[in-house]
């Protein structure tokens, strides 16, 4: 059984110029560990699919199981990463922010800051786990939210444009981050980006999502071997072929 299971998925909302179809019919599976990107042109509903996935939304058609449990609501099952800063609480230092979680668990103090200094080593930032959000980079600041986001051990890990807002040299770095955490903790993530290198980087397979409304146009396997060479041909080339897959009008899948 997949451990992911989006079943003909829809949302649709109502605005001042009448109903819209935000996501329409998206359907795919997920296997436990696998790395997938969302990728699509601005307002194709990614990052609300992926707000369905987390259970922040509840979609209008369809369903999501997750560990064959219909998701009906935000669980503990998921971490969740987004591009805003702002995430963070201003007033908690890095350790007191990932401790957070596991604070709502009812985990005791001595137990949740060992926890939430093991998560901050593996994001390379356990010397910054007594400042606070405003004394950290943007970068900083994100890998803090990884770590948040790990701390409570979830199922499934979303993320949604979590390196957007960062300059070019810090998302690289960040890219490269997060890899090495995938491959050391094995979870699942689903990863919404509008960059394509970055989900060729990044990805197991890539999610191509049509234009408004969206829905699922190709599912496109990045079969390149890790550590992933930027710069390579074979890298270039399933870049083009998600270029391609994004310029085309009709669905096709792979």
């Amino acid at each position: 059984m997949p451990l992911i299971e989006v079943k003909d998925v829809s949302l649709a909302y109502d605005t001042p110029a009448g109903r819209v179809q935000g996501v329409l019919g998206a359907t795919f599976n997920m296997e436990e560990s696998e790395f997938l990107c969302l990728v699509g042109p601005s307002g194709c509903g990614k990052s609300t699919l992926l707000n369905i996935i987390a259970g922040f939304l509840t979609p209008t058609g369809g369903e999501i199981l997750i560990g064959g449990k219909k998701v009906s609501g935000h669980g503990m099952d998921r971490g969740v990463v987004f591009q805003d800063f702002a995430q963070l609480f201003p007033w908690r230092t890095a350790l007191g922010n990932v401790a957070f979680g596991l604070e709502m668990k009812g985990i005791g103090k001595e137990e949740r800051e060992e926890i939430a200094l093991q998560q901050l080593k593996l994001v390379k930032l356990e010397k910054f786990a007594n400042s606070y959000p405003h004394h950290l980079s943007g970068g900083m600041q994100q890998r803090v939210a990884i770590a948040r986001a790990l701390a409570y051990n979830p199922a499934v890990l979303l993320m949604d444009e979590p390196f957007a807002a960062l300059d070019a040299m810090t998302r690289d770095d960040m890219q490269r981050l997060l890899a090495d955490v995938w491959k050391t903790t094995g979870k699942t993530i689903i990863y919404v980006t509008h960059n394509v290198a970055e989900a060729v980087y990044l990805a197991d397979r890539v999610i191509v999502m049509t234009p408004h409304p969206g829905t699922v146009k190709a599912e496109i396997p990045i079969t390149l071997p890790r550590p992933r060479d930027p710069l390579s041909v074979e890298f270039l080339d399933h870049q083009k072929q998600l270029l391609n897959y994004l310029g085309q009008g009709t669905s096709k899948a792979a």
